[in-house]
């Protein structure tokens, strides 16, 4: 079982036993992303994944790991390492994982939440239009976030979304 997920560069032939997870497709990109993997019982292994590299988060909760690179989302199973699901031609820029085990992705303008599967999703409204987001961190049940203003491009925003009501609130203008 995976605990633990980091993007690596690419790592010395034979330094880790690796699986490669790659979809064929005439849109694929030349880069890949490169991540190491631990088990629970500390093996190491690495995971090839078409892309440029973006992100990486583990919900122990819900037994998933979710891979985000410029080319595709990555949905694997905790326990087994395997692919269970992917989205092709992804738009997001952030991914994250809640306290609760779900997770929460972004594109430059809404916010995802996935709870069991990357093929159901469910957006979440924001009071604003949002523009660049870009995630910062976690305090408690709430992702602080930056974003500008859509509708006033001048305007950059600290936002907070609260994982345990499912609401975005402006912290700052």
């Amino acid at each position: 079982m995976i605990i633990e997920a980091e993007i690596i560069s690419l790592p010395s032939s034979g330094e880790y036993s690796e699986r490669i997870y790659d979809n064929k497709s005439s849109w694929n990109s030349q880069s890949w992303t490169f991540i190491k993997f631990t088990n629970e019982n500390y093996s190491e292994w690495c995971g090839q994944f078409r892309g440029f590299p973006k992100q990486v988060a583990i919900s122990t909760v819900r037994d998933i790991v979710l891979v985000l690179t410029s080319d595709y989302l990555y949905q694997l199973d905790r326990e087994t390492g395997d692919l269970t699901e992917l989205e092709d031609q992804s738009q997001y820029q952030n991914l994250t994982v809640t306290p609760n085990g779900d997770f929460i992705l972004a594109d430059y303008y809404h916010f995802e939440k996935v709870t069991t599967s990357i093929n159901h999703k469910e957006l979440i409204k924001s009071l604003i239009q949002m523009d660049m987001i870009e995630f910062k961190n976690w305090e408690n049940s709430k992702l602080e976030f930056t974003c500008d203003d859509f509708l006033n491009c001048n305007k950059h925003v600290t936002m907070t979304y609260n994982s345990q009501t499912n609401k975005i609130e402006i912290k700052n203008s």
